[in-house]
Parts: C-alpha cells; sequence; structure tokens
C-alpha cells in the first residue's frame, strides 16, 4: 500500500532532518510537529507543513495524525535522569510517548507506524535507557490494528552528530582523553543510511510487524573511534584507560554540571551491551551502508584525509 502524508514526530534532530529530506525526494507529502517553529527552521525551505505542537496532548497528538497516511516516532534522548526502573525523562519520552501515539492512531484510523528505537533495547537490560526503549517497543505492539515496524540502529553518524563531533572537538582542546569504557563496541550507522532505510520500507507490507536493525560495515571499540577522530583533525591526543570506579566517578561529575552532560553513568551502563548486529542487514532495506572512511573525513576534516584514515584502519587491523 503507498502512503502519501507522514506525519513525524521528532523530526527537527539530527536524525530527522535527514529523513524529511528523504521522503520529501520520495515524493511525500509530510507534516512534522515540533515544540517549538524556529527548532524546525533548518527546514522551512521544504515543501512540508511544520506543525507547532505538544505532542504529550492527546488532542493535539490527534490533531497531527489525523488524515495522515502512516506515523514516524524518532523522538529519543540519552540522559533522561535517575529512577527503577528508569528516569522520569525515559519514562515520558521512550514509553509514554510511544503509548500516546499508538492511541492517537487508532483513534484516528491511521493503520502505519514506523517506531525508531535502539539497537540493544530490552526491557532487562543493562541500563535504564536500554530498559525503557525495550518497554516503548512493547507499546507500540501492544496494538492488534497497525502495521507497525521498529528499527534498531546502533550510533548514528554524520554531519551533525554528537558522537564522532565531540571526541574530534575534545581533540581539539584536551592533549590527553580519559576514556570510559574503551573496549564498548559500536556497528556505526551513518544517518542517510537510516533515513533511506526507513522510506524504502514505508510502503513495503511485508515490513508489517518486523523489527530491523541498522549498523554499518564495520565494528569499532570506542577507543578505536576516538583514535579516527584524531587522525581525521591531525590531532592526536593521548588516550588513558580509564578503571570503571573512575569511569563512574568521571560520569557523574558530567551529571553534576550545568548544561546536557557529556556523559552520564546510564550511558556507561548502555556500553556494557556492545551495539553490534546480530545478523546481516535485512535485503528488503535495499541499502549498502556507507563506512566511516568514505564519510567521516568530509565533516570531520578534509575529503583529502580520507587515504590517512583508510591507512589507520589497516595498521589497526580492521
Amino acid at each position: 500500500m503507498r502512503h502519501q502524508t507522514i506525519a513525524v514526530v521528532g523530526g527537527s534532530g539530527f536524525v530527522g532532518g535527514h529523513l524529511v529530506n528523504a521522503l520529501v525526494e520520495a515524493g511525500k507529502t509530510v507534516r512534522l510537529a515540533t515544540r517549538r517553529r524556529n527548532h524546525a527552521s533548518h527546514l522551512t525551505l521544504l515543501p512540508i507543513d511544520v506543525i507547532e505542537a505538544d505532542v504529550f496532548d492527546p488532542v493535539a497528538l490527534a490533531g497531527l495524525v489525523e488524515g495522515a497516511d502512516a506515523v514516524i516516532n524518532l523522538v529519543g534522548t540519552l540522559d533522561g535522569g535517575r529512577g527503577t526502573p528508569y528516569g522520569p525523562g525515559f519514562a515520558k519520552l521512550h514509553v509514554e510517548l510511544p503509548t500516546k501515539i499508538v492511541a492517537a492512531c487508532e483513534g484516528k484510523g491511521v493503520h502505519r507506524l514506523i517506531h525508531v528505537s535502539a539497537l540493544g533495547a530490552d526491557s532487562g537490560g543493562p541500563s535504564m535507557y536500554l530498559r525503557s526503549k525495550g518497554d516503548g517497543e512493547k507499546a507500540v505492539h501492544a496494538s492488534p490494528s497497525l502495521a507497525t515496524t521498529i528499527f534498531r540502529p546502533s550510533v548514528v553518524f554524520g554531519p551533525e552528530d554528537t558522537f564522532l563531533n565531540r571526541f574530534a572537538l575534545l581533540q581539539k582542546v584536551f592533549p590527553v582523553i580519559p576514556l570510559a569504557m574503551p573496549g564498548a563496541k559500536f556497528q556505526p550507522v551513518y544517518v542517510g543510511d537510516v533515513a533511506r532505510a526507513i522510506v524504502n520500507v514505508l510502503d513495503l507490507d511485508a515490513a508489517s510487524g518486523r523489527t530491523y536493525e541498522l549498523g554499518g560495515p564495520g565494528v569499532y571499540t570506542l577507543e578505536q573511534l576516538v583514535a579516527w577522530c584524531g587522525v581525521a583533525i591531525g590531532r592526536h591526543a593521548r588516550i588513558v584507560h580509564l578503571p570503571d570506579a573512575l569511569a563512574r566517578l568521571q560520569a557523574l561529575s558530567f551529571e553534576l554540571a550545568p548544561g546536557v552532560p557529556v556523559l552520564t553513568r546510564d550511558n556507561l551502563d548502555s556500553m556494557k551491551a556492545d551495539s553490534v548486529l546480530s545478523g546481516p542487514l535485512a535485503p528488503e532495506l535495499d541499502i549498502e551502508p556507507a563506512s566511516i572512511e568514505t564519510i567521516a573525513p568530509v565533516y570531520l576534516g578534509n575529503v583529502s584525509l580520507r587515504s590517512r584514515l583508510n591507512a589507520f584502519r589497516a595498521s589497526a587491523g580492521r
């Protein structure tokens, strides 16, 4: 079935910007909800309908999805506070909101829902983030009337990411990087590939009820990724492994500092579960995932650095 009018929740963020562009390129009619219109100012030149709405208000959410053929939920947070089984921010964004989106879809007769979760999502997982993501998936699957598809990406990279860009910035400023969980494993996936995968199965009936993992072609330890960023910007900070006790103390200090924390104790707990695919990408996603070697030099340093990054990977035995 072709789904023409798409309502996107959380579409003004990093992944959302790329997804909205991909939907427009695919000829879809897009309406996007945002708390404040200026949050989506980078998308206003696109032929989309930007709606300022509180998506936690059932009336506003019902208005957003009314008349839509499909809804895509991208909302998520890495810092939801402390609590059992998870903090209030995780509960609100990862569990309460998907539950309300399902209710709104059912109430307005929307039959198609795509929900972006996270690789390792598990109600019994090691972190509040992963547990809340797991419970959010349960909320999405609870509806018997919705054709739901769930995506579980590993860490997502791209020009506006807060992952590789952060490590590059730290190495521009500091000669030494005290690194927690250096052996944690990731399979980074390019944001453009995430967007394409979602668009590619939006109209695919066989994707109903499926959960798709998303990852790139390479698996890296956190230490290797930090080193990659140093190579890309021509700065080679010394990486110092932090023992677990000091790592948690470091994370706590970041949590207590003003602003959005660089690292939290829950982030450390999440990294106890490797963010790596359990098998090959599903063929119906129809993507050939881009590598960090291809994409990262463009935004971390310079396109001419690609050969240096490839050489670094070879020397690292990857």
